[in-house]
């Protein structure tokens, strides 16, 4: 499987990519960070978006990179591990899975 790669909107209010990219290197996942100029999740920021080839994209509103990098690293796992990365049961996932703001399917 390749790297996912997590979005993070670099104009959000309160987003700072080199920050959560830091915070995301100590929870030992492996994830490709790549800052975008926007997500268009304005209404709630910070805005991510998760996705890889033939996995589910998944967007998130409202994320705290500080302090939900924990919750984030747990939702790649449970991304990584679920099939084609639509994720079923979002308990481990911490308050990221009432951030979720949609998901796309995998074509």
């Amino acid at each position: 499987m390749s790297r996912p790669i997590l979005h993070v909107c670099s104009t959000c209010p309160g987003s700072d990519p080199d920050t959560l990219a830091a915070a995301l290197g100590r929870t030992g996942v492996d994830v490709d960070l790549r800052p975008h100029p926007c997500l268009n999740l304005c209404g709630r920021p910070v805005g991510l978006a998760l996705q890889g080839p033939g996995r589910a994209t998944c967007l998130f509103h409202g994320v705290d990179p500080a302090e939900d990098a924990q919750d984030i690293a747990a939702t790649i796992r449970s991304w990584n591990a679920a099939p084609d990365g639509w994720i079923v049961n979002a308990l481990e996932c911490g308050r990221l899975r009432h951030c979720l703001a949609g998901r796309v399917p995998a074509p």
